[in-house]
């Protein structure tokens, strides 16, 4: 495992992860950062598989891409998301990923979580040694400039209210709804519909009837399908817009 400067003062809003049966958890929402089954299968599952991403990433017209994120935790989203890009996409096409985190781990806990999924390593390690500098300037380029990755720090609708990006695809990954229902709520889904492009998709591993009815409130239309692992469905769809008779 990479070393890490632990003497360095810790940004404000940077939380340590607690541990439970060798799977990072967080204290603080009761929740863990990705499924016990699987976490890396559950995100090819809901979120590359949720947005299309794979046929999206072949048009050979693709110039850019992006993705805005609820709930950046681990960087697994991130990290899986980027190896299927650089397999799949134009070789001149930008990704920008865009994520919103409360919370931000700390570095040496990022190290440590990452470290359970070693076929990652060649591409968690450029972003382990540049993660000091995306809590100090919230932007990074990697991957020999194909992809960028933006941080915004704080409440998920709060951040979104002040982001300029648009997105074509998002990934709903903050903690459960039934954990954190303060980031799971109408202002968010509003924020998002002011976020997106025309049909732009969604995916998220719950299927909660308030989610669900926020969405569809918001000018998104849902579809349910069989969950990973132990959840029975999840919601995915597009945006279509505000509907009127």
């Amino acid at each position: 495992m990479l070393a890490y400067n632990n003497n360095r003062p810790l940004n404000q809003n940077t939380t340590t992860l607690d541990w439970r049966d060798g799977q990072p958890y967080s204290a603080a929402f009761q929740d863990v950062y990705f499924s016990s089954d699987n976490g890396l299968l559950e995100t090819e599952y809901v979120f590359l598989q949720g947005n299309d991403l794979s046929i999206r990433w072949q048009q050979p017209a693709l110039k850019n891409f992006t993705i805005i994120e609820t709930g950046f935790g681990t960087g697994l989203n991130f990290l899986c998301a980027v190896k299927l890009w650089l397999a799949l996409a134009p070789k001149d096409a930008i990704l920008h990923f865009v994520s919103v985190e409360k919370f931000p781990i700390r570095l040496n806990d990022l190290s440590s979580a990452l470290s359970l999924w070693p076929d990652l390593a060649v591409l968690s390690a450029p972003f382990l040694h540049q993660y000091d500098a995306l809590l100090e300037n919230k932007s990074i380029d990697l991957y020999d400039q194909r992809v960028q990755l933006s941080l915004y720090i704080g409440d998920a609708t709060e951040q979104l209210a002040v982001m300029t990006e648009v997105g074509d695809a998002w990934f709903l990954d903050g903690f459960a709804p039934a954990k954190n229902p303060e980031m799971w709520r109408a202002e968010l889904f509003s924020a998002m519909a002011k976020h997106s492009k025309p049909n732009a998709t969604f995916a998220t591993f719950t299927s909660a009837g308030d989610v669900r009815r926020g969405l569809i409130s918001a000018g998104f239309k849902v579809n349910k399908r069989t969950g990973f692992g132990k959840k029975r469905e999840m919601l995915y769809g597009h945006f279509i817009g505000m509907q009127h008779d």
